[in-house]
């Protein structure tokens, strides 16, 4: 992370250009001290000297400050990372302050203000009430909003877009999402056949069969996301909801879901256990329950996305492309409680709360979140 460096700036360019303070205090109009004070960092220039100072380098007065606004990848990482951890371990107030911080500071580098937008909106529920969670959903809005206004990265504001939509969606406004949205421009057109055709007839068979690798792993996790959410909108239509449901299965080995990624069945499972619930078979809805605490106590936790012997080019491109890398994007500690959460306040499941088989059930998803080791569903 970079800091105002004007003193070191002044110095270093002075000295490219062999030029000596009194050189520079004649040109400005002050005293050879006053240069060497800038340059050792004990005074600064007035503010009405920037102008001149930077012209006389022939830079910018950012360049002249040493000031560059703007983080690196792994910087974000990091800082993300650091302030997951602080939400997870100190009062919601103290880690929301320190996010004001780096946001205030670095307001015009969008890739970190994405990241901050999506880190308060997986963790507003902690604000305390129901009216600061909207506050917070809010912020996470605005800076959403920002992205999406000012940047000129195509694929940051569709990420802007997205989590706009989500921030939306929790407040309540979904009239908002569409208008954000809408479906003018729904049609998907997979950019890795052109790259992957591209690389190929430039001889680069590598590149080629990454690309297409990158471009299969992320249909398909979108695919199953998608056929989850389908489900759950028909639950009131028992044949459609049971056929999508095996799609899902069908899916699931197909791709080794299990071990590739586990978490994003955890949804499935619940959302079949609900429609099993609506439908009346309390014991298929048990037997998804069940395959849904199994699947959380046996998972390699903490979760990380990762490739497989199939999906074996993927790897290098989750850390190096991803801003976050392969971590989740919200502290184990608290998603612990959100697994159990999941079940133990579900309405849905609001029949079976007395039932001796359904208690053990959540007592067995306590005994893991007492000892740690889950992670947050993407």
């Amino acid at each position: 992370m970079k800091e105002i460096h004007i003193a070191q700036m002044i110095q270093t360019k002075r000295k490219e250009r062999r030029l000596t303070q009194d050189d520079i205090a004649e040109y400005i109009g002050v005293s050879k001290a006053s240069v060497s004070k800038w340059e050792t960092g004990q005074s600064y220039p007035d503010i009405t000297f920037l102008p001149e100072l930077a012209a006389f380098f022939n830079i910018s007065i950012d360049e002249l400050m040493g000031y560059q606004p703007q983080m690196s990848r792994d910087e974000i990482r990091k800082l993300y990372g650091h302030l997951a951890e602080n939400f997870a371990s100190r009062p919601f107030d103290e880690a929301h302050e320190e996010c004001g911080k780096y946001i205030r500071k670095y307001y015009s580098c969008f890739p970190l203000l994405l990241q901050m937008s999506s880190l308060l909106v997986n963790h507003s529920m902690l604000a305390g009430s129901a009216e600061q969670t909207q506050k917070v959903l809010e912020e996470a809005r605005g800076l959403a909003v920002r992205v999406r206004s000012e940047s000129d990265d195509g694929e940051l504001v569709k990420q802007a877009e997205n989590i706009e939509a989500l921030c939306l969606l929790s407040l309540g406004r979904p009239e908002e999402v569409l208008a954000v949205m809408g479906m003018s421009d729904m049609l998907v057109i997979p950019r890795e056949t052109l790259l992957s055709k591209a690389y190929r007839m430039s001889g680069r068979g590598k590149e080629a069969k990454a690309v297409c690798q990158v471009g299969i792993y992320q249909y398909m996790l979108v695919l199953v996301t998608l056929l989850s959410t389908y489900q759950e909108l028909c639950a009131g239509e028992q044949d459609v909801f049971e056929e999508t449901g095996r799609r899902i299965v069908a899916l699931e080995n197909a791709f080794r879901l299990k071990e590739l990624h586990p978490a994003i069945l955890l949804r499935h499972y619940l959302s079949v256990a609900q429609g099993c619930m609506a439908f009346g078979n309390t014991d298929r809805a048990y037997e998804y329950l069940e395959q849904y605490a199994e699947l959380v106590l046996h998972i390699d936790w903490p979760l990380k996305l990762h490739g497989d012997a199939w999906f074996d080019m993927v790897d290098d491109w989750l850390e190096n492309m991803l801003v976050l890398g392969k971590e989740m994007p919200r502290d184990e500690k608290l998603v612990s409680k959100s697994l159990v959460e999941a079940l133990s306040e579900n309405p849905a499941f609001a029949a079976l709360a007395g039932e001796a088989r359904f208690q053990e059930i959540i007592r067995r998803l306590t005994g893991r979140e007492q000892t740690g080791g889950v992670t947050w569903m993407r």
